[in-house]
């Protein structure tokens, strides 16, 4: 059997307050709020650009999100250039957003892809990179993807 040619459709994610990660997202990456449902301690609305679901937010959850269990590692979103990654960096730091990085790195020793290293309200580890315009940031990590380590 051939596999099948996938791509990422939306993503979902569970949240323990679900207006305040609308805002986290609206404001910090600029989605939409396309839609939104549920009652009471279930909620969900959904997130995108130009009428394009990319995100799903679930208030289900009452803890924070670990690392230290299997499950996703961290979430990335691409942009075209490193001046629209600097772009997102300035609205996360007037977000007072922590960073695992200080700026713009690159994902590895060499490489001309790169971006910033953060974490949303629920803890949940979040990327904005750039495929190209990285070559002189800093690699925090070494040869070893910056990505994967944080």
């Amino acid at each position: 059997m051939t596999a099948p040619a996938l791509a990422t459709g939306h993503i979902g994610l569970n949240v323990t307050d679900l207006d305040r990660s609308v805002d986290f997202y609206s404001r910090a990456l600029g989605l939409e709020q396309l839609g939104a449902g549920g009652e009471g301690a279930q909620r969900f609305a959904f997130l995108g650009a130009a009428g394009q679901l990319q995100l799903t937010l679930w208030q289900q959850s009452d803890g924070e999100f670990s690392s230290k269990t299997p499950g996703l590692h961290h979430l990335s979103f691409q942009v075209d250039s490193i001046d629209q990654v600097r772009e997102v960096e300035t609205v996360l730091k007037e977000l007072q957003v922590t960073f695992a990085h200080d700026g713009v790195v690159a994902h590895g020793e060499g490489a001309a892809s790169g971006g910033i290293f953060f974490a949303d309200p629920d803890g949940i580890r979040l990327e904005v990179f750039a495929p190209t315009g990285a070559e002189h940031a800093p690699a925090p990590s070494g040869a070893a993807p910056t990505c994967g380590f944080f």
